[in-house]
C-alpha cells in the first residue's frame, strides 16, 4: 500500500463519478507510477517492467497466476485501476485474451493516455458496472475463462453488490471447470468482513485458499487478503513459493485452516450484503 499525498496540479488528473479525483504520480519509492484516487493508492504500474508488481497483494496474485498451465490464457478482470495484472499477463503469457470491466471511463482514459498499454496486448476494456458487465461478456467466454480477477473499489471500499453469493455465482459461471477466481479483500481488526467474504466465496467455489501477510491474516492490522478459489482442488505445489515470497512472507491458509478462519461467519446475500470497511486515511501516510 502507498500513502496519502498532497494534491499537485502538475500531475495528470481526471474527475471521476461522484467528484472523486484520480491522478497518476511517479512512485515515491522505486520505479514506475501510482494511480491514486482521493489520496488512496489504487495501482502501481511499471511500463518498463510489467513483471514489477510493487503492491504485495498484487504480487501474490501474480504468483497464483504463474501456477496456471503454461501458455496463453483467457482472463476476465473486474476493476481496471492501472491495468497492472492485465499488463503482467500480456507480458508473461503472450497471446492471452483478456476482458476488463471498469465503471469509470475517465479513469480508463487517464491511464491509457499516460500509461499506454503495449500495442500487441489483446486487452478489451468495457465501461460499466462490474456485475452488469459479466452479462455482456462474449458468449464463448462463459464457462471457459481460465482466470477471473475481482478487484473492484469505489474509493477505498468494495461496493456491497460485489460481495454477495449471487455476485460470486455470476463470476464463477465465467470460469472453466479448472478456472480460478482471485479476489482482493481488504479488512482490519477482527476480520469480520473478510471472514464473511470467505464464507461467501466458499459457498460458491468449495476449494478456497487465503493468502495474506501474517499480521493481516491474524487481524492485527488493516491490509489485503487474496482469496483464490475454484470448483476443483487448487495446486498444492504453489504453497512453498507463496509462503516464501517477500518482502513479507505470506501465510497461505487452506482446508481446515480456512474453516477455522471462517468460524461461525455466514455467507452474504444480496439482501444483507455490505461494502468492505473503509480504512483510516492515516493508513496511507508515511
Amino acid at each position: 500500500m502507498g500513502r496519502q499525498r498532497q494534491k499537485d496540479a502538475d500531475f495528470p488528473t481526471a474527475r471521476l463519478g461522484g467528484g472523486s479525483i484520480a491522478e497518476i504520480r511517479p512512485a515515491e519509492f522505486g520505479s514506475g507510477y501510482e494511480v491514486i484516487v482521493d489520496g488512496t493508492p489504487q495501482s502501481h504500474v511499471d511500463t518498463a517492467d510489467p513483471t514489477h508488481l510493487a503492491f504485495e497483494y498484487v504480487a501474490r496474485m501474480g504468483a497464483v497466476i504463474d501456477q496456471l498451465p503454461d501458455g496463453p490464457i483467457s482472463a476476465v478482470h473486474l476493476g481496471a485501476g492501472g491495468l497492472t495484472i492485465p499488463r503482467y499477463i500480456a507480458h508473461t503469457r503472450p497471446g492471452s485474451r483478456q476482458q476488463v470491466v471498469e465503471l469509470e471511463q475517465p479513469l480508463v482514459e487517464l491511464v491509457r493516455e499516460n500509461l499506454p498499454l503495449p500495442r500487441d496486448a489483446q486487452i478489451r476494456i468495457r465501461i460499466g458496472d462490474a456485475r452488469e458487465g459479466l452479462t455482456r461478456m462474449p458468449p464463448a467466454l462463459r464457462g471457459s475463462a481460465d482466470l477471473l480477477v475481482s478487484d473492484v473499489y469505489s474509493g477505498a471500499q468494495t461496493p456491497a453488490h460485489l460481495t454477495s453469493v449471487e455476485y460470486y455465482r455470476e463470476a464463477a459461471a465465467m470460469l472453466s471447470p479448472t478456472g480460478i477466481l482471485l479476489v482482493n479483500v481488504a479488512d482490519g481488526s477482527g476480520l469480520q468482513f473478510a471472514r464473511r467474504q470467505a464464507a461467501t466465496v466458499k459457498h460458491v467455489l468449495p476449494h478456497l485458499a487465503i493468502l495474506a501477510e501474517v499480521q493481516v491474516l491474524k487481524g492485527r492490522r488493516f491490509g489485503n487478503l487474496v482469496f483464490a478459489a475454484s470448483t476443483t482442488p487448487l495446486p498444492t505445489e504453489w504453497l512453498p513459493r507463496l509462503m516464501a515470497a517477500g518482502p513479507h512472507p505470506a501465510k497461505v491458509a487452506e482446508g481446515r485452516e480456512v474453516d477455522q478462519f471462517i468460524g461461525g461467519a455466514l455467507p452474504s446475500y444480496d439482501a444483507d450484503s455490505t461494502a468492505s470497511p473503509k480504512p483510516s486515511l492515516s493508513l496511507f501516510e508515511r
